[in-house]
């Protein structure tokens, strides 16, 4: 669908399938793509100074049309969501998010995904497992997606399963 000026914000929860729909809607829309996984890490997991992130999600903001992957708050969430034309909220449960994160694993073990930094291979550890579960998902989190929500109602798409993604798509790309 060329031509289109879209800017679409992605948030979620990890394993939810941010990055999957991201690609989708930006070779539809045929527009570029952020992944904020790869402005947060630098090779082997290494954390890039926040002023270097910054500067790169600024830059890629002044586009006219894009896809942004990622929650991030330093990097200028608040912005991104207030640009947007549409944000999507994946708010998958714990189950299918760990799910996904094993199965993504053994699918890319020993690999670099494309909306991960070069030289990050894929990894799950106990660390990982935790925020999934938990810290991901602490009382703080919760309480700044519902303020997102509320705030942006008019332009908030929230998916909450793989099906309501696939429908999503289906009358999206195939109204």
């Amino acid at each position: 669908m060329r031509g289109v000026m879209m800017k679409i914000a992605i948030l979620g929860y990890s394993g939810s399938g941010k990055s999957t729909l991201a690609k989708n809607l930006a070779n539809y829309y045929e527009i570029p793509v952020l992944f904020l996984d790869t402005v947060n890490f630098l090779p082997n997991w290494v954390e890039r100074s926040k002023q270097d992130g910054r500067l790169i999600v600024s830059n890629f903001m002044q586009n006219d049309s894009w896809v942004i992957d990622g929650n991030y708050g330093d990097f200028f969430q608040r912005e991104r969501l207030e640009q947007s034309d549409k944000i999507i909220f994946m708010n998958f449960p714990r189950r299918i998010c760990i799910y996904r994160a094993f199965k993504r694993y053994f699918k890319y073990k020993n690999t670099t995904r494309e909306d991960m930094a070069n030289g990050c291979i894929e990894k799950i550890d106990l660390e990982f497992i935790w925020w999934i579960l938990h810290e991901g998902r602490n009382k703080e989190r919760r309480n700044n997606y519902k303020q997102i929500e509320k705030d942006f109602k008019d332009k908030i798409v929230v998916l909450k399963n793989p099906k309501e993604v696939d429908l999503y798509l289906q009358n999206t790309i195939n109204p």
